[in-house]
């Protein structure tokens, strides 16, 4: 187990490193090619977009060749995607290259996550969960230093690093004994999965985070270089966020397990509510900076409860493990997507307030929403003891 989880953790760490390298960076690209907000907008947008629509297909490979071959299949091709993000000279390639490794990337999230989650004991599934997401979310602490690092000492050269990095992990996977998953199952499990009110309403939040942090990784980048901020202090203020964001997701996991996920979704839904309506205002890079540190420990509250509830409730289904996780990536992806594009062309249509705005009433209503869901069965028991 212990092996499994080094394994899974440097796996979602590099990948989430590969995405949130572009942050720092975004402001760059939108100077040099004249993108605007939207166009910044679908950039950032591009990757999740590509998680999307790699999300069906990566469960289908999951479920009926192996988690194992998911992994190496994703690595493999994000390292070339990385690459040729490094070496591209215009927006039309950064977007394709961005959407590419956003494919890539569903093959290994869904792959070493429904690892993980077939090895997990039921009643540990919430620790493991938060512990590999912390190494991913710590991907995202590294990634913005990354990006920093890129635009001093050069893009080509630092993200052919990662992809030397990306082809590792591929060895690794490979010398790693795969545990039994399952026998094949016919996607039209998948399928009666997406028509569950239960699984929908536990998709829900992994969707709403990612509407935040899809509108936060535009805006907020864009709004520090306004204010005075370079690409290194960006990629600073993003390190800070990602580290405490980091340990908050270990707490979460006991949390998830020890008395359910509701509670833990109940505080990020408190806390994003005043962050959201909070953003806007600033007027000081610093007291930004701090915002934006809040707003990711509160957006990232939800990750880890959301799941394991999510992996649970497929369980019970007898839903394959790499459909289970293929619907995490159904559910971020969209969320992404729309936060990022979404954000940036309504901001840019009106102004930061808006898209912020909007978001802390989607919270609003998102809480009156858990409090009655709260009841549905395996809602509010902790994680694994309906299993």
């Amino acid at each position: 187990m212990r092996n499994l989880l080094l394994l899974t953790s440097a796996v979602v760490f590099f990948d989430t490193l590969f995405f949130s390298a572009l942050t720092p960076l975004l402001p760059h690209f939108a100077d040099e090619l004249s993108l605007g907000k939207t166009g910044a907008g679908v950039l950032a947008a591009a990757y999740p977009a590509g998680a999307f629509l790699g999300a069906i297909p990566s469960g289908i490979l999951a479920a009926r060749v192996g988690l194992k071959l998911s992994v190496m299949v994703g690595m493999t091709t994000v390292a070339i995607c990385t690459v040729l993000f490094g070496l591209s000279q215009e927006a039309w390639q950064l977007d394709l290259a961005r959407f590419l490794q956003g494919v890539a990337s569903a093959f290994t999230w869904t792959g070493a996550l429904g690892w993980l989650v077939a090895a997990a004991p039921g009643a540990k599934r919430g620790a493991l969960i938060g512990r590999a997401f912390a190494a991913a979310v710590g991907g995202a602490l590294f990634g913005p230093v990354v990006g920093g690092v890129a635009s001093l000492t050069g893009i080509g050269w630092t993200f052919g690093i990662l992809a030397a990095v990306s082809f590792a992990l591929v060895a690794w996977a490979a010398l790693t004994p795969s545990p039994s998953s399952g026998a094949p199952q016919d996607s039209s499990a998948l399928v009666r999965a997406l028509g569950d009110r239960s699984i929908l309403g536990a998709a829900w939040f992994v969707v709403l985070p990612a509407l935040l942090f899809g509108t936060l990784g535009v805006l907020a980048p864009l709004r520090l270089s306004e204010l005075g901020f370079g690409a290194v202090a960006i990629g600073g203020v993003f390190l800070c966020s990602a580290g405490l964001e980091a340990v908050n997701n270990v707490f979460l996991g006991h949390a998830s397990d020890r008395v359910g996920p509701v509670t833990p979704l109940l505080a990020g839904l408190a806390g994003s509510i005043v962050v959201a309506a909070l953003l806007p205002w600033p007027r000081s890079a610093y007291v930004l900076a701090v915002l934006v540190v809040c707003a990711g420990v509160a957006f990232g509250t939800f990750f880890t409860p959301g799941m394991t509830l999510l992996s649970n409730l497929a369980e019970v289904r007898g839903l394959h493990y790499g459909y289970a996780a293929a619907l995490i990536n159904l559910a971020w992806a969209p969320g992404q997507t729309v936060g990022a594009v979404g954000g940036g062309a309504l901001a840019q249509a009106t102004s930061d307030a808006v898209p912020y705005l909007l978001l802390a009433l989607v919270c609003v209503g998102t809480l009156v929403f858990l409090r009655r869901a709260r009841r549905l069965p395996g809602w509010a028991a902790p994680v694994g003891s309906q299993t």
